[in-house]
């Protein structure tokens, strides 16, 4: 059958290939729809607090309550999960660290820093696969049947859901750690690896970005720990997770057996979907307070695609780490950003302030004028009126 794409503009399908090609490919690859637990059984009354839970997500004043972009991702993670499309449902989170999980109910949570640093559609895809693949690999409630006890069940629930009565919405700490509670074998790791990059390849995706991914994560890392010299920070995903260069290699040798590098990854489309909430997720991302991470993201970003949103970004990023040389670089990076038409207003704040530090009142005059020229009603135009007042 011809390989189709859908138009962007539809709020339940997203560019993928069609739907009856590629449920068929992820019916070869995933197994049977799974059964509700009776309710006595210990995996019954887990399944009976993920859905109390999951009322109270459903409520988190996290939740980012985009109708089009949560018809984008739940279509994508709908179709690669074939015939258990009905059982998964798609939330999508607004926290800036990389970060999805999938719970045995069908829960799925999709954080907006990873959104932020996937490369495309086949990038998230594999993201998505790799969580469909713990589901359907019952994986969560084998992690269940591993406790010994009533006691350690009731840990392990404990552990989930705190101690103090505060609910998955209560916070983003509770977010983190319904969205952590199943820290999985190396074992459940691989497989989960294996059938994602199988549904990526059946969806006509290339299977070596499921590799890119944890190759990207990895440049982050060793950014920040290059920076910082801690090489001990790392991510609410990596604490339940093997270490990424090592997934990185096995999934690029996967992948070469597999079809390697061919098929459409969808950079446009994912551009697309996501280009309304880049500002939100890059502010949100400065403060995370990861300079070396946010850096190496950026640039990143920039090889894809030179503009002067992302520039500023960067430009701040620089500002706020306030290292050696990170003024100048700041600078050289506000005055790229200043030469795109999609330059922030609050570039010219930014420079304003640096210029103002070194002294440079005229430039700095020059600069926050130029910025209340753009922003004359911002919530800091008072503030910059007076720095104005101090240079005349």
């Amino acid at each position: 059958m011809e390989r189709r794409r859908f138009v962007s503009g539809c709020a339940c399908c997203g560019l993928l290939a069609s739907a009856s090609t590629l449920l068929a490919a992820s019916q070869a690859v995933l197994p049977a729809r799974l059964d509700r637990p009776g309710p006595g059984s210990d995996e019954g009354g887990l399944w009976s607090l993920l859905a109390r839970e999951e009322e109270r997500l459903q409520r988190s004043r996290f939740l980012l309550r985009d109708e089009a972009l949560n018809a984008y991702v739940s279509g994508l993670a709908c179709r690669l999960g074939g015939d258990h499309c009905p059982d998964i449902r798609v939330y999508i989170v607004r926290s800036p660290f990389f970060n999805a999980s999938m719970a045995p109910n069908g829960m799925l949570q999709v954080w907006t820093g990873l959104l932020l640093r996937m490369d495309n559609e086949a990038q998230l895809a594999a993201v998505l696969g790799h969580e469909i693949g713990h589901y359907v690999g019952r994986h969560g409630l084998e992690q269940l049947r591993d406790a010994k006890s009533r006691t350690a069940l009731g840990q392990f629930l404990g552990m989930a859901f705190g101690a103090a009565g505060v609910g998955a919405a209560g916070s983003l700490a509770q977010l983190a750690l319904l969205a952590g509670m199943f820290a999985y074998s190396r074992e459940h790791e691989r497989e989960a690896d294996r059938i994602g990059q199988e549904l990526v390849a059946a969806a006509g995706y290339p299977p070596i970005e499921a590799a890119k991914v944890w190759q990207q994560l990895v440049a982050e890392l060793k950014a920040e720990e290059e920076w910082s010299g801690n090489a001990g920070s790392r991510s609410v995903f990596f604490a339940s997770h093997p270490d990424p260069e090592e997934r990185s290699q096995l999934m690029a040798s996967r992948a070469a057996t597999m079809n390697g590098d061919r098929g459409d990854v969808a950079s446009a489309p994912y551009a697309r979907q996501i280009r309304g909430h880049r500002r939100q997720w890059l502010e949100d991302e400065l403060r995370r307070r990861k300079a070396g991470e946010t850096i190496a993201l950026c640039e990143r970003l920039l090889r894809q695609s030179d503009d002067g949103e992302t520039r500023f970004f960067l430009g701040e990023a620089y500002r706020l780490r306030s290292g050696d040389g990170d003024g100048t670089r700041a600078l050289a990076e506000y005055e790229l950003a200043e030469s795109h038409a999609d330059c922030p207003p609050e570039m010219y704040r930014s420079r304003g302030l640096l210029q103002r530090q070194a002294g440079e009142t005229a430039a700095a005059s020059a600069s926050f004028s130029r910025y209340l020229a753009l922003r004359p009603a911002a919530d800091d135009a008072e503030m910059i009126r007076s720095y104005l007042q101090e240079g005349r």
